[in-house]
C-alpha cells in the first residue's frame, strides 16, 4: 500500500514539501538541522545542514512562481536555497522569528513569506528586500500554522495552541475576523461518554481550499473544523467532523483530483485519511454560492418580479448570519479511504508523483512514507 524513501535522513522527518511539477524536486527536513531534497522516485539527489545550533527543520515551503526557490525554517532563521544548486543557503533571514518558527507560506506570486512562530506572531516578509513589513500579533500562545488564501494575495490564515483561527488582510495589522474553535466544539460536538478524555481543541495546522473561501483546521480534539468565509471575506459558516481518536496534526486540501475539496489528514493516531467534503453542507454552500455567480445577470422574461425577489431573499438568507453551523458531526462523515500509517503524524503532504496522484507522510522514524491515490 505504502513504500518508504530511505538512505536522505538519520533523524526523524519533521516536513515535507513538493515543487511545482516541472522541477520534480520533494524536499524534507528533519531533527538537527538536515534538509534532504529527493526525486519523484524516492532517491535522495542533495543534503544540507542547514543549522550550526542544529536547530530542527520544522518547515519547508517552495515558492509557487519560481520552483527551484526553497525557504526552510529553523530555529528562528529561515534559508532561502536554490534546489539547482544546495551547496549553500542563498540568503538567511536571521531572527526572523522571536521564537523558533513552526510555519511557513510564500504567496502565489512568490513576492511574501509569511512565519509563524512561538512567540504567536505571525511576520510577513517582502522577498526582493529581505525586510519584514507586518509583524502580525494576536495570538495568545504559540502560532503553529500559516497559509496564504489563493487568489488573494493580501489575505492570509493563521491558527494556534491557543485554539483560535484568524483571518489578516494585511495592510490592516488586526485580524478582520478571530474564530474560536471552542465555540463550534461546544455547540456541535457529540456528548462524551462518562470517562471519556477531553482534548481541548489546540489548532495545529490550516489549510485553505484552492477557492480561497472554505479553511479547514487539524486540532487536539481530533476533530477538523471547517469555516466558510463569503466573497468579502466574512466569516459565514462553520462546521466539524470527527477524523481522528486522537489529536489531529495535519489537514491539506488535494487540489490535483476531481475537484478542489478533497482533504487529506493525519493524527497522533496513525492514521492517514481522504475525506470528500463536495457534499457537506459548508462546502455546498459555497459551491452553489459560485455557481450563482456565474449565471448571467439577464433573467427571462417569464420570470415575474415577485419571483425574482423571492430567488434575492433566498440567497441572501443562506449567507445571512454570523458563521452559522451547517455540519453534522456525530459520526456522519467518513473517510473515502484511510491508511493505518501506525506511526504518529508529523506531516502529511498531497504531490503528484511520476503523474500519480500521492501523499508524502512523515512521522518519527527518518524514512518518508509514500501512499498512491490512484483509487480515488
Amino acid at each position: 500500500m505504502s513504500h518508504t524513501w530511505t538512505g536522505g535522513h538519520s533523524t526523524p522527518v519533521l516536513c515535507a514539501g513538493v515543487s511545482s511539477e516541472s522541477e520534480h524536486v520533494v524536499a524534507t527536513g528533519a531533527e538537527g538541522g538536515d534538509l534532504t531534497l529527493w526525486t519523484h522516485d524516492g532517491s535522495p539527489v542533495s543534503q544540507l545542514h542547514l543549522s550550526a545550533d542544529d536547530d530542527d527543520v520544522t518547515c519547508v515551503a517552495f515558492s509557487p512562481s519560481t520552483p527551484c526557490m526553497l525557504y526552510a525554517s529553523h530555529g528562528r532563521t529561515v534559508s532561502a536555497l536554490d534546489t539547482r544548486n544546495l551547496k549553500t543557503a542563498v540568503s538567511e533571514l536571521t531572527d526572523l522569528g522571536e521564537e523558533e518558527i513552526n510555519a511557513l507560506s510564500v504567496s502565489e506570486s512568490g513576492a511574501l513569506l509569511a512565519a509563524a512562530d512561538d512567540s504567536g506572531a505571525v511576520r510577513v516578509v517582502d522577498l526582493q528586500l529581505e525586510k519584514v513589513i507586518r509583524t502580525l500579533r494576536k495570538h495568545d500562545n504559540i502560532c503553529s500554522s500559516v497559509t496564504f488564501r489563493p487568489h488573494r494575495p493580501q489575505s492570509l490564515v493563521s491558527a494556534g495552541l491557543d485554539m483560535q483561527v484568524m483571518l489578516w488582510s494585511l495592510p490592516k495589522v488586526r485580524p478582520l475576523w478571530t474564530y474560536s474553535l471552542q465555540d463550534t466544539q461546544e455547540e456541535d460536538a457529540c456528548p462524551q461518554r462518562a470517562g471519556q478524555m477531553f482534548n481541548p481543541p489546540l489548532a495545529h495546522c490550516v489549510d485553505v481550499a484552492s477557492c480561497g473561501n472554505v479553511f479547514a483546521c487539524a486540532a487536539e480534539d481530533g476533530f477538523v473544523h471547517l469555516l466558510r468565509v463569503s466573497e468579502d471575506s466574512r466569516l459565514r459558516e462553520r462546521g466539524m467532523f470527527k477524523a481522528h481518536s486522537q489529536g489531529a496534526s495535519q489537514a491539506h486540501f488535494i487540489s490535483f483530483l476531481s475537484h478542489p475539496y478533497w482533504l487529506a489528514t493525519g493524527g497522533n493516531d496513525g492514521l492517514v485519511a481522504l475525506w470528500d467534503l463536495s457534499e457537506d453542507a459548508l462546502v455546498a454552500n459555497e459551491r452553489k454560492r459560485k455557481s450563482r455567480k456565474k449565471k448571467p445577470k439577464a433573467r427571462a422574461k417569464a420570470v415575474s418580479e415577485v419571483q425574482h425577489q423571492k430567488q434575492q431573499m433566498s440567497g441572501e438568507e443562506a449567507e445571512a448570519g454570523s458563521a452559522s453551523c451547517s455540519s453534522e458531526t456525530c459520526g456522519k462523515t467518513a473517510p473515502k479511504q484511510s491508511f493505518n500509517h501506525g506511526e504518529k503524524v508529523n506531516w502529511v503532504c498531497p504531490a503528484v508523483l511520476k503523474g500519480k496522484p500521492s501523499l508524502i507522510v512523515t512521522d518519527q522514524s527518518s524514512s518518508p512514507s509514500v501512499y498512491s491515490l490512484d483509487e480515488l
